[in-house]
């Protein structure tokens, strides 16, 4: 089953809360990383012209996500961007994780993006990370 996201409007009334789900941990972040890009923006809208690569690692699953999720949030304020696109790639060794990822797109311009919600960051509010039945499931609020 490929990664999936849905947002979810029974959740988190003044913010925004979404599941993102996948096969594998790469799938989850994958798919969790596009829903808070989609939450800003229509990516179908935004160009390519803008890339940013990061690097995080971490024993922590959970908190390399969240670290990695508020991370897409901070670029957005601090280089007044919204993204297209973004490869990632989140790999193990030992007992620590280690995430690569690419985020790609441009600055905002009202004229030619749809843009959506003004993402502030990402909550601790019911945030989990979990594999259930082998898939890995996440629930975030962003804050709005």
């Amino acid at each position: 089953m490929p990664a999936s996201f849905r947002f979810l409007d029974d959740v988190a009334l003044a913010d925004l809360a979404f599941d993102a789900e996948g096969d594998t941990v790469q799938e989850v972040f994958e798919a969790a990383s596009q829903a808070v890009m989609e939450a800003m923006a229509d990516p179908e809208t935004v160009g390519a012209i803008w890339t940013r690569r990061a690097e995080h690692a971490g024993s922590d699953l959970a908190e390399l996500l969240f670290d990695w999720l508020s991370g897409i949030v901070y670029w957005k304020d601090a280089a007044g961007v919204v993204f297209s696109r973004v490869a990632i790639s989140v790999t193990q060794a030992g007992a620590e994780w280690r995430l690569a990822a690419t985020l790609t797109g441009e600055p905002v311009n009202r004229a030619t993006q749809e843009l959506r919600n003004d993402v502030k960051g990402v909550t601790k509010h019911l945030y989990r990370l979990h594999q259930d039945n082998g898939r890995w499931r996440v629930r975030v609020v962003l804050d709005v």
